[in-house]
């Protein structure tokens, strides 16, 4: 059975955080590959225009062959929920083993989300804390027990990990903030990304 990771999200855009999350857990856990799912339709929050937001992907992880960029949401016309895209996903790839990289602010809210108590039993999770270090990691898993024991008591069973990040804080909040203001953003993203975003003026006002 192959072991694969999804990394879903907005990514508005890729950033260096990203994609040292998708690595650790490359790095941590034998997986095969890291899917990344750019979402169309986000049901928390609006999102720059899809084809850019897979263009940058795709620059991004075009040197890495373990990561993929999916296109299963791209046709998409409702709300984005986490559980359509793993049945999509396992549509496509058979006898696989699925691993949810996420973070922890957003695994926190996981008994929350649309059909949330049967994702959780459907794939492992992986997933980032915030910020590392010797308090914190005992505060994040603190965290995720906390999520273990609400599922626990709905008579719910879920496998979850602690990967080990390194600190790095950066946010695609911050990356379209500095970009609003004209500020540079070097070393925050890829350089193909950086590009990407200059040549098409995106979180400018004036994206083309």
């Amino acid at each position: 059975m192959e072991q694969v990771g999804i990394f879903g999200g907005t990514f508005d855009p890729i950033h260096w955080g990203h994609l040292l999350v998708a690595q650790t857990a490359l790095s941590q856990v034998p997986l095969e590959k890291i899917i990344l799912v750019p979402s169309v339709n986000p049901p928390h929050k609006k999102a720059s225009l899809f084809h850019h937001r897979w263009q940058m992907l795709q620059l991004a992880t075009r040197e890495n062959p373990a990561f993929i960029v999916s296109p299963v949401e791209a046709k998409r016309s409702g709300i984005s929920y986490a559980i359509n895209t793993l049945m999509d996903l396992s549509n496509c790839y058979l006898n696989t083993r699925w691993y949810w990289i996420l973070g922890l602010d957003t695994f926190k809210t996981l008994p929350r989300w649309y059909c949330g108590h049967q994702l959780a039993q459907m794939c492992n999770w992986l997933i980032a804390p915030r910020i590392v270090g010797a308090e914190t990691i005992i505060q994040s898993e603190l965290i995720c027990k906390q999520v273990e024991q609400q599922l626990t008591e709905e008579s719910l069973t879920i496998d979850w990990q602690l990967l080990n990040t390194p600190l790095v804080g950066i946010s695609s909040s911050l990356i379209r903030k500095l970009c609003r203001q004209g500020q540079s953003i070097r070393y925050l993203v890829p350089n193909s990304v950086s590009c990407y975003i200059n040549t098409h003026k995106l979180y400018s006002g004036k994206a083309e």
